[in-house]
């Protein structure tokens, strides 16, 4: 059988209401759903932080006031630390998930007991990183992310990648698209993901999006899930 890995995206307080910064609705509220998944035999759980210096390029305090950049509203120009000719426009957002702070710790309600390794991402305050994989431009660098998730999976011979978590249009995204770039079979697990945009232009158009590219969508009830434990 597939050895599978179960990656628990971005569970953090900043990213939960009542109180963070860049709260999802109803974030919380999948927690009993991974909770119910860490509890499953898969070969390895890791979960994924957004941890953020606090000058990184993606906050509204980190430009000037007279640029008028707003969180939400706003983007802004990055350019590529490994290729300087190459430019992407990323979103602007409110100071969130800053290292040494409460707001980038994972939510007591997930039981961190069971995680076998924690990624930390966005470490570089030059470029964004949704996907625990890779920045923004595709590179893999340990200003970047603590260590590298694609490589440490297929080390650990693991096949099959499941994914949860926070949010599913942009980290749970982009999480998975670039773990199917890597080679493995990934599956989304819907029970176990909170969108900022559940609407036709936000998780519905992702869903879309991710099963053209040969990503499932799967119920944490449904044979694949029950395949990890049988």
């Amino acid at each position: 059988m597939a050895k599978s890995a179960l990656l628990v995206v971005d569970m953090q307080e900043d990213f939960c209401p009542p109180n963070g910064a860049l709260a999802v609705p109803g974030g919380r509220e999948i927690a009993p759903v991974i909770n119910y998944l860490l509890s499953l035999p898969f070969t390895l759980k890791i979960a994924t932080r957004d941890f953020h210096p606090p000058d990184h390029v993606s906050f509204d305090t980190s430009h000037p006031a007279s640029s008028n950049k707003k969180a939400f509203s706003s983007s802004t120009t990055i350019t590529n630390p490994q290729n300087p000719s190459e430019t992407t426009e990323i979103p602007i957002w409110p100071a969130h998930c800053v290292q040494g702070t409460s707001g980038a710790e994972i939510i007591p309600e997930i039981d961190i007991s069971k995680i076998h390794r924690i990624i930390d991402k966005g470490r570089d305050k030059r470029v964004e990183m949704f996907s625990a994989f890779a920045d923004a431009f595709g590179n893999k660098s340990t200003e970047a992310a603590s260590f590298d998730l694609a490589g440490f999976l297929k080390e650990n011979g693991i096949e099959r990648v499941f994914v949860v978590g926070l949010a599913g249009d942009y980290c749970v995204r982009c999480t998975a698209v670039d773990a199917r770039k890597e080679g493995f079979e990934v599956f989304v697990v819907e029970e176990g993901v909170k969108s900022i945009d559940e609407g036709e232009k936000g998780w519905v158009a992702v869903r879309k999006e991710m099963e053209g590219l040969g990503i499932w969508v799967v119920n944490s009830d449904g044979k694949e899930i029950k395949d990890v434990f049988s």
